[in-house]
């Protein structure tokens, strides 16, 4: 190794820049490049030491040389030059002790030795930094799998609170339906029992028509029944539906603690990769199966939906024939011949009076006008008997209708 360096001198204790050469077993300096004029030699030795010096009298990067007889001060241009010669001059001294003669052989085998080891250190700096990229991919993947799932769930929460909250808003107005014709067949039944007191008076004139009408009633009767019959089937149709929301509702927590078990296998793919693969496979076919159970079931719900449908319909006949038997009695609910006496059945009906012998004319008046308003009554009574048998209809579909 040889460079420049800053020596102090010995006796006039000032500073020189000189041309330094080490060799094996001594450092030798010179007044220029060319290595002509010789200063001096320092033999370096197994009592040699070098030692690294503060920074003082204008000079920086100072360290200095110690042999048995003189200690050697010297300055380098910077600190890299100054490690650069105590390192060489430290191993030189180290061979000289241990009987070794190349410096250079030495220090390329230590270079060498480094090489390779920052050649085998970049290596492993590699693939470590491979190793963790292939994990930090395989780790945002899974969690980008994760937030799709995460997203699907919270769909189809929604999609499932909607459909429950539209449910339950049917279920509130059907009950509010159901409510206001149990009072209107209430009013109606209290008012059928006034005029059934009104009409007791002609019971007796009316005993065949009213045979004809109870076969009639009996015939309505078992139209009703089959009203009935079909609201209950409907009535079953959504129990089954009900039993089937609630197993979907069963599978769908089934799904959700699968998901949390997949979220804690999850949190174990940092330590144990290889198994956390075949697990979360396996988790992955159990939600699939899951998923797929939860399809049958909205599929039965589906079938259930149509079940419900055709009670429907069953009950829209039913009411159909009920109309039909209501329009065959209104035509056998013929009026009683002018000139008999009838009750008063509300505002609408006026008692009227009997002709005298007296006056043909008058009493011929009095005929045209009775005759008038027997044919008004006549109507009254048909589209009141009409209105009860409507009444009657409408009672008798809520289950509540009295049979006189």
């Amino acid at each position: 190794m040889q460079g420049y360096l800053w020596k102090k001198g010995q006796l006039r204790r000032n500073w020189k820049e000189r041309w330094f050469t080490l060799r094996p077993s001594y450092l030798s300096y010179y007044t220029g490049e060319d290595r002509k004029d010789c200063q001096g030699n320092i033999v370096l030795d197994g009592n040699c030491c070098v030692e690294v010096l503060p920074d003082r009298d204008g000079k920086r990067c100072m360290f200095c040389l110690k042999t048995l007889s003189k200690t050697y001060e010297m300055s380098a241009s910077d600190t890299k030059q100054r490690q650069e010669w105590t390192a060489a001059i430290q191993t030189a001294i180290r061979l000289h002790v241990e009987g070794k003669n190349s410096l250079h052989k030495d220090l390329k085998l230590k270079r060498r030795e480094q090489r390779e080891q920052r050649e085998k250190r970049r290596q492993a700096k590699e693939e470590e930094l491979q190793r963790l990229r292939a994990l930090q991919e395989e780790r945002e993947r899974k969690l980008a799998e994760l937030e799709l799932l995460k997203e699907a769930q919270k769909q189809a929460q929604v999609l499932m609170e909607q459909d429950e909250q539209r449910r339950r808003q049917q279920h509130e107005q059907l009950q509010r339906a159901l409510e206001i014709q149990l009072r209107e067949a209430e009013e109606a039944r209290v008012s059928m029992q006034a005029e059934m007191a009104l009409k007791e008076e002609e019971a007796e004139k009316q005993r065949k028509r009213i045979q004809e009408l109870e076969e009639m009633q009996k015939r309505l009767e078992e139209a009703l029944q089959q009203e009935i019959k079909a609201r209950l089937d409907e009535e079953g149709f959504r129990y089954a539906q009900a039993r089937l929301l609630a197993e979907e509702e069963e599978k769908m927590k089934a799904l959700m603690a699968l998901q949390e078990e997949q979220e804690e296998y999850i949190l174990k793919t940092q330590r144990e990769k290889q198994e956390l693969k075949q697990e979360m496979e396996a988790k992955s076919q159990a939600l699939d199966e899951a998923q797929r159970q939860l399809e049958e079931v909205r599929a039965n719900r589906h079938r259930v939906d149509q079940d419900v449908v055709a009670a429907q319909r069953k009950l829209r006949q039913a009411s159909t024939n009920v109309k039909h038997w209501n329009v065959q009695m209104n035509r056998l609910m013929r009026p009683i011949g002018p000139g008999e006496k009838r009750p008063s059945l509300g505002s609408s009906y006026q008692a009227f009076q009997m002709p005298t012998q007296r006056d043909p004319g008058l009493r011929l008046r009095r005929r045209s006008g009775s005759e008038d308003q027997s044919e008004e009554s006549k109507e009254n009574v048909d589209n009141r008997a009409g209105c009860d048998m409507e009444k009657r209809h409408s009672h008798a579909s809520n289950g509540d209708m009295d049979i006189p």
